[in-house]
């Protein structure tokens, strides 16, 4: 039996067991799975989906289900937005419902709810001597974030007293969220940077600022794949939008609590592992983002390891033919050919992004995250802020990638100069000395894909940014669809990112003292 939803004039979503399908804006098909992914086969890897369907799919599955908040433009430069209406937005209150949409139970709520704080609760101590008047807006706030977490502003729904948090907090955004913790995990081949020691197994493990929990849910598989299957999991986000991760067998707990309120609601050396995953935009710069780290290394165990993954938010361009990384490691440089993408060192060639429209886009994000005491290029400083703690972190390592576009146009020379046999003597040296060298005249399909998806999360980022954009650029609606039309074409149709540009992900790892 199939039933076909309409989600927009762009989207429509049908549903046949054992599978969904799910055509999207952009030509491609999904095959949503019932365990929360999704497969395309123009694109040979899963995508994550944050909302979750009954396993095995039953009768109850096939129950319509409501429009999410979801916007997109199409390539059309005259196309225009698809935006929630309000009475479509209304389905998300909280007070009934989890961020997804399911209703929350008596027992889950009153366990994600962060309770009555005891006398001198650490936020008090930690703000030092403040007026009684700020300590009752504080309370205010906190009741606030607690009872009605989120507001609605231009068509979509965000964080309530939360003002530095430039990102929307709906399905759209956790989507794109899931959709890059999948591109990270994919390109580095596993979903920690380090490898657990036999000798101390790691048996509880925390993500801060945790979001829908997926991320917890690929560190589990990951760890059980290497025999570590008695791991518990910890997640800890300002708002309870993870799903229930126990009801697919991962030993798991969510504790709500806002990261600006310190100290976090944890021992000292409770954790083995603490991932601190995609925080440049949650954590300011300076004294916040120190504090945090801090807090991190408090709870994390004497020997446990501490992670940091990151994305910059700025594009930028690599040259053509960059050589290896000097010393390089021989799993980590045959991860990064098959897969298409660059390893990054301190000699790898980078410049500023070619295509006119990431370079307006990152102009705009450079003003709007600097407005806000964000980094726009966070992996450029995490390496120096982790070697600083001589006295409390050792062993620092990272890894790094670049993941292009699109098809490099040199890529394609590269691969008629081989086909052709015109290739001088002397290019090809220098091509197997130092470029990554494809096998096949073309990407394979997985790194395209990998590409593909690169792509689709800077859009996607560009999108849940809109309104701080348009407030920089000083654009109006009709500019700035005007502007986002033609970006969509350039990018989508007329494969507009072939001259270097990259998503640039990292990882660091580090111990305890």
């Amino acid at each position: 039996m199939e039933a076909a939803y309409d989600w927009g004039p762009s989207v429509q979503f049908h549903h046949a067991a054992p599978h969904l399908s799910w055509a999207t804006p952009y030509n491609r098909t999904l095959y949503l799975t019932s365990h929360g992914t999704a497969y395309c086969p123009a694109m040979p890897i899963r995508i994550p989906i944050v909302f979750f369907l009954p396993s095995p799919l039953s009768a109850a599955a096939t129950a319509p289900v409501p429009p999410r908040p979801l916007y997109r433009y199409a390539g059309n430069p005259s196309s225009t937005p698809i935006r929630p209406k309000t009475t479509e937005t209304k389905q998300w209150d909280l007070t009934t419902t989890d961020a997804l949409g399911r209703t929350i139970s008596a027992s889950s709520a009153t366990a994600s709810s962060p309770g009555p704080r005891p006398p001198g609760h650490p936020m008090d101590a930690t703000r030092g001597s403040i007026s009684s008047a700020s300590t009752a807006q504080s309370a205010r706030d906190d009741a606030a974030l607690s009872s009605e977490p989120f507001i609605l502003r231009h068509g979509r729904r965000y964080l309530r007293n939360v003002p530095y948090y430039p990102l929307p907090c709906d399905l759209p955004e956790l989507q794109r969220q899931n959709l890059q913790t999948l591109l990270a995990t994919s390109v580095f081949g596993r979903a920690l940077g380090h490898t657990p020691s036999p000798q101390s197994p790691p048996k509880k493990v925390l993500e801060l600022a945790c979001g829908s929990g997926y991320y917890s849910a690929v560190c589990h598989d990951f760890l059980s794949g290497l025999g570590y299957d008695d791991v518990s999991f910890t997640g800890l986000d300002v708002v309870p939008v993870a799903g229930d991760l126990q009801r697919q067998g991962i030993d798991w707990r969510f504790v709500q609590h806002d990261l600006r309120k310190l100290p976090l609601p944890f021992d000292d050396d409770e954790f083995d592992i603490v991932v601190m995953k995609d925080m440049s935009m949650v954590v300011p710069l300076g004294a916040p983002s120190q504090r945090v780290l801090d807090e991190a290394t408090r709870i994390l165990k004497s020997g446990g390891t501490l992670e940091i993954w990151e994305t910059d938010h700025i594009i930028r361009s690599i040259l053509p033919h960059p050589p290896p990384p000097p010393g390089k490691n021989p799993q980590e440089y045959a991860c990064a050919v098959s897969t298409g993408t660059f390893l990054i060192s301190p000699i790898t060639p980078f410049t500023e992004v070619q295509n006119k429209y990431l370079q307006d886009s990152n102009m705009w994000i450079q003003e709007a995250l600097d407005r806000r005491k964000l980094s726009p290029t966070p992996c450029a400083r995490i390496s120096q802020i982790l070697l600083q703690e001589t006295e409390t972190l050792y062993d620092v390592e990272n890894r790094r990638v670049a993941i292009p576009l699109g098809e490099l146009r040199w890529e394609r020379e590269q691969a008629g100069e081989r086909n052709s046999g015109k290739r001088r003597g002397s290019e090809a040296g220098k091509l197997k000395q130092g470029g990554l060298h494809l096998d096949s005249t073309t990407l394979t399909e997985e790194q395209a894909a990998l590409r593909y998806t690169a792509l689709l999360v800077v859009i996607q980022m560009i999108e849940s940014l809109e309104p701080l954009l348009k407030e920089v650029s000083g654009k109006n609606q009709e500019e700035w669809q005007r502007w986002w039309g033609w970006m969509m074409t350039n990018l989508l149709e007329q494969k507009g990112a072939s001259s270097g540009e990259c998503f640039e992900v990292g990882v660091w790892w580090c111990k305890k003292v």
